[in-house]
């Protein structure tokens, strides 16, 4: 296709939706505030991006497993989004409520084992080999032996998975496949080679809110509206048990264990790995 066909097609195309709760995009240039305007770091609902969500069933050898997905649309072919390393499902929200808004098809993003939502028995089972499996599998148990035309969509990680999927044709209705990004050799090698990226990440963070910032302002998310929706799908509230004189305190009874919530920030899990970083799960 011509740069001048390109031109003529995306000019057809309707401009982008804004912003739940707002009059307008807050990506790209529009995010650069000037000084004395705050940003908003306040989380936004996976449900003001997609339809509906549902937690997929599949049974496998290690016994049962559940994978989350979050939807929209009805009709057409499925886009099934695979996400990159260390990110959710929701890492597609924006993308999401993007093309449906363009293109007449269903969406379908999946949160990865040990990622998300998501609960496996084998949380550490991350080879290439299971992780395609996956991805046919949640097919089959969401359309049965009759799927509808599917096209797989994988960034980073994401797309190595989708390469493995397709090669093995584990989904048999497969439409065609798009990567993004992606990175060489195995899933695994690709996991392997983000262990030193994840270990400069902070471990705990003091609010959700505290967290949407980190991701921003360290460049790892680059869109502050992708990164309200999505940083909850990449860490998780905890009540971490601490010691603390409680005012109530009396000589020679010691300290009272008290109770503070964390949150800490998902992380794919090494053999040398201790255990102050939390895996989502």
């Amino acid at each position: 296709m011509s740069a001048l066909e390109k031109s003529m097609h995306l000019g057809r195309l309707p401009s982008r939706p804004p912003l739940p709760g707002s009059g307008g995009s807050q990506s790209g240039a529009k995010m650069r505030m000037g000084p004395g305007r705050k940003r908003d770091f306040t989380p936004v609902p996976w449900s003001q991006y997609f339809e509906s969500m549902e937690d997929v069933e599949v049974e496998n050898e290690t016994g049962k497993d559940t994978f989350r997905v979050y939807k929209s649309g009805s009709e057409g072919p499925v886009l099934l989004l695979l996400h990159g390393g260390g990110h959710s499902a929701l890492s597609w929200a924006v993308f999401t409520a993007a093309i449906i808004s363009r293109v007449q098809c269903r969406i379908v993003a999946l949160d990865l084992r040990s990622h998300g939502e998501t609960k496996v028995k084998n949380s550490e089972d991350l080879s290439a080999e299971t992780m395609a499996k996956d991805v046919g599998n949640v097919v089959e148990a969401m359309y049965g032996d009759l799927p509808p035309p599917v096209m797989l969509i994988g960034h980073s990680m994401g797309g190595a998975i989708a390469v493995h999927t397709a090669a093995a044709n584990l989904v048999p209705s497969l439409l065609g496949l798009c990567m993004i990004d992606v990175v060489e050799g195995t899933a695994m090698d690709a996991l392997n080679s983000m262990q030193n990226f994840l270990r400069g990440r902070p471990k705990t963070f003091k609010s959700l809110e505290n967290a949407i910032e980190w991701s921003v302002k360290s460049g790892q998310i680059r869109n502050l509206e992708s990164a309200r929706v999505s940083m909850v799908g990449q860490v998780k509230h905890e009540l971490v048990t601490v010691l603390a004189h409680l005012p109530s305190h009396r000589p020679g009874l010691g300290p009272a264990p008290r109770a503070q919530p964390q949150i800490h920030l998902a992380f794919i899990p090494t053999d040398q790995e201790g255990s102050s970083i939390h895996l989502e799960n």
